[in-house]
This record gives structure tokens, sequence and C-alpha cells, in this order.
């Protein structure tokens, strides 16, 4: 063991000597390492943290949430042509499928509406997105009011001219969330009560959130635009019982949807039943397809790094010629100055790679100022990868150069070197 260390000891003094007495040459072949691990490390943290931002915008939703629609929202078989007369999902569809779908926790109908400009008094805010749902959204979103309440069942289905608004809308507004309660609005040219606040927030992944949102009910929507407005997007929007078999409950709601619409059998659904979890497993495939390009375009930089380590390490076998056949005829054995030349270049790598990792920290820092609530992360483990991927950098480089200094003959090694 004490071998071992002694070993260690003496590569790591020559690769600092290397590092002190041929700077500029160990500076460019360290370049290469550096920026591969740099990239390799900078790919990695940029797609955990997108992944985590996505994962965070719908953290508040269950894996178990069904979207159905006319729209898909990850790849599919059915031409555009085809998708492109698919009717919109109903009202009179939502409240069927309310009524008749067993284990069905809450259900809420949804329309995606263009932002508007919401007015109190001589103050107004612009492009605030419209939240035109029913009161089970309440639930199936878990919102969290600040104060006041959300609507309830009955001023859903009757469409009473009330609203819920974001934090930062309130505060626009009226200046806190406890003066905005009470308080008359004008959206859409009528006037709408203010009878509750969400909590902040923050900001989501595309700069949106609840803040600047504000919700009202689905049928005051309707009698605005009509059920015929081909600007309006509906969904509806699932959640069934915790514990029920999700296969199973999406078998039996498409069923209910192809009976309400008299679809036969043979004919495909006009409709896409979309599974949260699977829309969770396409970002996760997405996010692992980024990884792997991120990887294979990082690897070329790595290469480069590769042959510099392996150059800088034969012209050190070069230049230590004599002291290598000095030390054989004093007795050490080959596999001495193998592990003298491995380290040594592993130490190389390793520094090279510390420099990218430190680096990337310092990018991560100067993005996270600049994307406001979006946070880039250097986690630990990607931290552990990139010095691993260094060492192993070092390791490859450094195995030719090792053997040749190895297998030299110490009175050749020493007369060549003289």
């Amino acid at each position: 063991m004490l071998i071992y260390l002694r070993v260690l000891k003496e590569s790591f003094n020559f690769a600092i000597n290397a590092l002190k007495n041929n700077k500029l040459r160990t500076f460019l072949s360290l370049v290469g390492v550096t920026i591969g691990i740099f990239s390799i490390i900078a790919v990695l943290a940029a797609v955990d943290s997108l992944k985590q931002e996505i994962e965070g915008s719908i953290s508040s939703l269950d894996n178990s949430t069904i979207y159905l629609g006319r729209f898909s929202f990850g790849p599919t078989d059915v031409p555009i042509w085809k998708r492109e007369q698919f009717p919109d999902v109903t009202y009179e569809e939502y409240q069927y499928l309310k009524r008749t779908v067993p284990d069905l926790y809450a259900a809420t109908y949804t329309l995606n509406v263009q932002s508007e400009t919401i007015k109190y008094e001589d103050k107004s805010v612009g492009n605030v997105e419209i939240g035109a749902v029913t009161d089970e959204y309440y639930e199936i979103e878990a919102l969290q009011i600040a104060t006041g309440r959300f609507y309830n069942e009955s001023e859903s289905a009757s469409g009473a001219p009330v609203v819920v608004m974001g934090d930062e809308i309130a505060n626009s507004l009226f200046g806190s969330s406890q003066a905005a309660i009470g308080k008359k609005v004008r959206l859409y040219g009528q006037k709408f009560t203010v009878i509750g606040v969400l909590k902040k927030e923050g900001s989501g992944l595309f700069g949106g959130s609840k803040d600047t949102a504000v919700f009202l009910p689905v049928n005051m929507v309707r009698k605005i635009f009509g059920d015929n407005n081909k600007n309006l997007f509906p969904f509806i929007i699932i959640k069934p019982e915790k514990g029920v078999d999700q296969a199973e409950f999406v078998a039996l709601l498409t069923q209910k949807l192809r009976m309400a619409r008299g679809l036969k059998s043979g004919e495909i659904d006009n409709f896409f039943v979309n599974e949260l979890q699977g829309f969770s497993d396409f970002i996760d495939n997405i996010t692992g397809q980024m990884n792997i390009i991120g990887l294979i375009i990082s690897g070329f930089s790595l290469l480069v790094g590769g042959f510099g380590i392996a150059n800088i390490m034969f012209v050190s076998v070069k230049e230590r010629t004599s002291l290598i056949g000095i030390q054989k005829s004093l007795g050490a054995k080959n596999r001495f100055i193998l592990l003298q030349f491995l380290f040594e270049a592993v130490i190389l790598a390793i520094i090279g790679g510390l420099i990218g990792l430190v680096l990337v920290f310092i990018v991560s820092l100067i993005a996270s100022q600049f994307t406001g609530d979006f946070q880039f992360i250097l986690s630990p483990w990607n931290m552990f990868i990139g010095t691993a991927i260094s060492a192993a950098i070092g390791l490859i480089s450094g195995i030719l150069p090792a053997i040749s200094a190895s297998r030299l003959d110490p009175v050749e090694a020493i007369r060549t070197g003289m």
C-alpha cells in the first residue's frame, strides 16, 4: 500500500512540475480536456435544470390526471388532415362523463382563450392569462388561496360574474391581496366581483404562472364567446380516484366517450386521451435524447483533449528517459514505472476536468441571474461524472506512454538520456 502512495505522490509532483516548467505546452494540452468536460457537464446541468423546471411546473398535478380533447400532447400516428376533422369536446360531454364514469374523483371543463386586459378604475393590467374553468379545477390543480375563496359549483354552473386572480394581478390593481376582495373589475366589457386571490407561485418555465392569471366560471366565458367559436380550445380534465387501475379507467373513459359520440366498431377515436404520466415519459424521452446528443458532441472535444494528454505524456517519457533508466537500474520494477506515468496522466486530466467544472459553476451562476426563477443546477452527481470522465480520459490517454516507459531497457535508457 505504501508503494502505491509513494508512486501517487511522485506522480503528483511530476504533474505539477510539468505544469510549472512547461506552462504553455501543458495549457494547450489541457484545453481539450477542459473544454470537453465543460461541454459535457454544461449539457447535463442544462438538461437536468430543464427537466426539474418542467416537473416543477406540473408537480401540482397528479400523474394519473387525464386530458381529453382533439389535440395530442405527444407524437401520434393519426395524420394531420384527420386530426383537423376531430370535433371539440363539449360541455355536455363533460357533464355526461361526470355522471356515468365510475371511480372519478374530479372533472373540469376548460376553455383556452386569449389573454386579455383587466381594469379597475384608472388602473389596468395587460396580457392577463384567462383561466375559464369549472369549479373542480380547484381540486385537480391543487390551487392554494391566499385570501377569499374559489367559486363554488352553483356559481360555476350559472356562470356567475365572479373572478379569482393571481397574486401579481391583485397587487398591481389593489396593492395587496386583502384589498382585492369584493372589488369590481372590468373584463370583456363586463364587471366581475373579486372573490379570491391565489398564493404567490413564482415564474414558470416559460415566464408565465398563475400569479399573472385570473380564473372565471367557464359558463360565463361560454356566454361571451358562444360554443361554436373556433378560436377556443376546450379540454376535459379528469382525475380518477386513488388506487384505481389507470389502464382500466382510461379504457372505460374511452368507451363512454365513443358511445356518447356514436362511434361504431372499427372507427378510430376522434379524440385524444392524454395521460399526464405519458407526457412525463415523453419529457423523459426528450431529455434523454438531448443528453445523448450533447454527450456525442462533447465527446469530440474530449477526444482532442485525450490526444493532448497522450502527447504531453510521450514528451514527458522522452524527457525523463535517463531518469527512468536510473530508476530501473536501482531496482524499480516495470509496474512502478507504469503506475507512475499512469497516475501522472490521470492527475493532469483531473486538473483539466476540475477547471472545466469550475467554469460550468461560474457560468451557471451568471446564467441564473438572467433567467429569473429558472435555476441552473450543478448537482454533485454531475460533478462526480465530470471527475470520473476526466480520470478515465487520463487513464486511456496515458496507457501507451506508460507502457512504452515501463518497457525501456535501463542501459539503453541511460545512454539515450545522456
